[in-house]
């Protein structure tokens, strides 16, 4: 991960291009996707953006192991060849605003000592007559093939297509990256989110992004720069000290 972010700030460096007078291009910027933790329903209902849905015990704890991991590669940066050097730290933690991102959100933050702030791009995509149904019975309904089958050509009734979850999400992405130029970011969001952001970084069909894992508290890492986005890892739920640009 130090490797990473070397590699963000030599992709800033000015190039002799840049000497000659011409604009220097922006820094990337690295977003870490971390998908909420736990809660009593996970696996069983279909959520979406009902409110009053919290983290379970085990989403408590997961929250807090994944905020010791990212405050571990924070510390573990600012090491190199036995000699202190400024540690890149994390600029900024966001949210979707739902409790159950927040409150998974608020742990990470806490360790980094920054705030938390709401990100409705973040938000989990918007289910609509289907929030709060039984995935069980959601099995059994003709419309469940074409959400794992052929989602580019699905929008939930009365609620959101998964291409407009995509595009909303590679805007918000847009976003943190003007905001944060050269800086690394978390992005507390939910599973179907960061598969979106991770097919889109990818060129993937949208119709295979049902093929991604992200489960709960996972890392996925995904560099923005001005030569594309390069994705660095998925679904990383162990140590990201390995985690580096090959």
């Amino acid at each position: 991960m130090a490797d990473t972010v070397g590699w963000l700030a030599k992709m800033a460096t000015p190039t002799t291009a840049t000497r000659r007078g011409r604009p220097k291009p922006p820094p990337g910027t690295l977003v870490l996707f971390v998908r909420h933790g736990s809660t009593p329903t996970t696996g069983k209902v279909l959520p979406g953006r009902a409110s009053g849905l919290h983290l379970a015990d085990q989403g408590r704890v997961e929250a807090d192991a994944v905020a010791e991991r990212l405050s571990a590669w924070v510390g573990s940066n600012g090491r190199r060849g036995g000699r202190r050097r400024p540690p890149p730290g994390i600029a900024a933690v966001y949210s979707s605003p739902l409790e159950r991102t927040r409150e998974t959100a608020i742990p990470i933050a806490t360790r980094l000592g920054l705030s938390v702030t709401l990100e409705p791009g973040l938000l989990e995509c918007d289910f609509g007559e289907w929030t709060g149904a039984e995935l069980k019975a959601l099995y059994k309904l003709p419309e469940w093939s074409a959400v794992q089958r052929y989602p580019s050509g699905f929008r939930f009734p009365g609620g959101e297509s998964f291409a407009g979850m995509r595009a909303r999400v590679a805007d918000t992405v847009n976003d943190l990256r003007r905001r944060h130029p050269g800086e690394v970011v978390v992005a507390v969001s939910h599973a179907d989110p960061i598969k979106a952001a991770v097919s889109d970084a990818l060129g993937t069909h949208l119709d295979l992004f049902q093929r991604i894992v992200v489960s709960p508290c996972s890392v996925t890492a995904i560099s923005y720069h001005r030569a594309g986005p390069v994705v660095l890892t998925v679904n990383s739920t162990g140590t990201l000290s390995d985690l580096k640009q090959s």
